[in-house]
């Protein structure tokens, strides 16, 4: 008994009545700020607020830090946005962050859309666990999806799976320590169907050697030069190809992006035709000053809004702190080409306005501002100096976020064919975070996120939950995995009339 009384008293946890009044505040803040996407809420047949509710039992329940930090994610995810996390905050819920991760890995088989599973695809070897066996039970549950479906985030059921694919190897604080044991206990399935199991220890993520039986392969190709935003390849055969292996729209693109061409004009490049690798990319910004110069068309740029809430006034009140102190707006890379005075043009006027006027949303803008003033209609042109040939971008649900942006540009302005599958499917303007507190009493809890802006695709469509389409799709399957990038290359070398 003194145990139980100690660990209460030793619990944030706080009180059924402060828990009540936690869950309330952040499903009504929910319902006020949120910027809803009602395409992809469709395509999940999700209703938020009828999910966030349903965890309120369990949310009043949760006693103790860690069941009170399970049930605050769960009705996070509720929203199903790959975008918003919850994390521990200083003073807050206790919870231990350490990482440990079994030697093995997975990846989703797509071949029949409605019935994903996933299969191993790589270990460290000498082994008895086969590449491409697939993954029946974890920790003697064959219901380990649906189990793991409430503590992942994701936009769609394909992105869905590939965080699934990732979580099961580790062991971590993104789930319950109920769901672990010592060890990760595994029931596979051979092709044939013979069944067996494993039992692999938890280890340090860097003790772990893998073969790299699931890394991207590209044959034909030799590396000219890295950089921390690409890695260019040109084709040492006879196809006038270059092959852009992305890795994100980050901090680096412009500088990268203009080193690109400057190495392209001192090679005579500029009409080869560009493979754009895409499938393993991460957001960021100023995709529109790739596309500019990575194709010889003009096109439509993706908009954006932001929903008017009670926290409108301190986030314009934030940005103009920022620009006024010049400082980057995102943290990581700075959003705007200009000086950023167009942007904050528009929060001081049209939404502060809009706000005033009881608006539930802002207008449709170009993305941030970034690229056009408010008035444009986002036509961009191409830059001076830019790639003359054609274009293919693979693509998968591995990214999103400012990556469905760049793929919502090329696929609804035809700047090329897009192969493999769609993206990640997430993408927003911005997110309001706070650090959630106890109404009742102002102690701390855990860091929160919302979405408060939609982005718009140049089609007219909201973004999230929602990304392009590709031209040719080749799921990823057992049976492929480990000649995927061939397969793409193949096709885009007849899609480009290089085959």
């Amino acid at each position: 008994m003194h145990a139980l009384v100690l660990a209460a008293a030793l619990s944030s946890a706080g009180s059924r009545a402060d828990r009540e009044a936690l869950f309330d505040y952040i499903v009504d803040k929910t319902m006020a700020r949120e910027s809803l996407s009602a395409i992809k809420n469709d395509r999940l047949g999700l209703d938020v607020h009828e999910q966030m509710l349903s965890f309120r039992d369990e949310f009043l329940e949760a006693d103790t830090d860690e069941e009170l930090y399970h049930a605050i994610v769960k009705v996070s995810n509720a929203r199903k946005d790959r975008h918003l996390s919850v994390d521990p905050v200083p003073g807050g819920l206790l919870i231990d962050t350490t990482l440990t991760m079994a030697a093995v890995k997975f990846l989703p088989d797509y071949s029949e859309p409605s019935q994903p599973f996933l299969f191993v695809s790589d270990t460290e070897g000498g082994d008895d666990i086969a590449l491409g066996d697939r993954l029946v039970a974890v920790n003697g549950r064959e219901d380990f999806a649906s189990a793991l479906e409430p503590f992942i985030r994701y936009s769609t059921r394909a992105k869905l799976w590939w965080e699934l694919a990732k979580l099961v190897p580790e062991k971590s604080h993104r789930l319950p320590s109920s769901f672990y044991g010592d060890a990760l206990s595994l029931t596979l399935e051979e092709s044939g169907g013979r069944r067996y199991e494993v039992s692999l220890v938890y280890r340090s993520p860097d003790a772990i050697r893998f073969q790299g039986a699931d890394q991207p392969r590209y044959p034909g190709f030799d590396l000219a030069y890295a950089s921390p935003t690409y890695d260019l390849y040109r084709h040492f055969g006879d196809k006038k190809a270059l092959l852009i292996v992305w890795h994100g729209f980050r901090e680096h693109l412009v500088e990268d992006v203009d080193r690109l061409i400057d190495y392209a004009v001192e090679n005579d490049l500029l009409d080869h035709a560009l493979i754009f690798d895409a499938t393993r990319s991460r957001g960021g910004s100023k995709g529109a000053y790739a596309v500019q110069r990575l194709s010889p068309l003009s096109f439509k740029t993706t908009f954006g809004n932001l929903r008017l809430s009670d926290v409108t006034k301190e986030f314009v009140d934030e940005k103009r702190r920022q620009f006024d102190e010049k400082r980057l707006l995102d943290g990581t890379a700075t959003e705007t080409m200009d000086d950023g005075r167009w942007l904050i043009d528009w929060l001081e006027d049209d939404v502060l306005k809009g706000l005033a006027d009881g608006q539930e949303y802002s207008n449709d803008v170009p993305f941030k501002l970034a690229h056009l003033p408010k008035h444009s209609d986002g036509i961009i042109q191409p830059a001076e100096i830019h790639f003359r040939g054609p274009m293919a971008v693979l693509l998968g649900p591995h990214g999103g976020s400012h990556l469905d942006q760049f793929a919502s540009i090329v696929a609804d302005n035809d700047l090329g064919p897009i192969i493999g599958m769609p993206a990640g499917g997430y993408s927003n303007t911005w997110e309001w975070e706070e650090t959630l507190k106890f109404p009742t009493t102002g102690k701390p809890v855990v860091h929160y996120m919302w979405s408060i802006g939609h982005t718009i695709r140049p089609n007219g469509e909201v973004l999230e939950g929602n990304p392009a389409p590709v031209d040719e799709a080749v799921p990823l399957t057992r049976d492929n995995f480990s000649d995927y990038y061939e397969q793409l290359l193949e096709r885009a070398y007849r899609r480009l009339g290089m085959d």
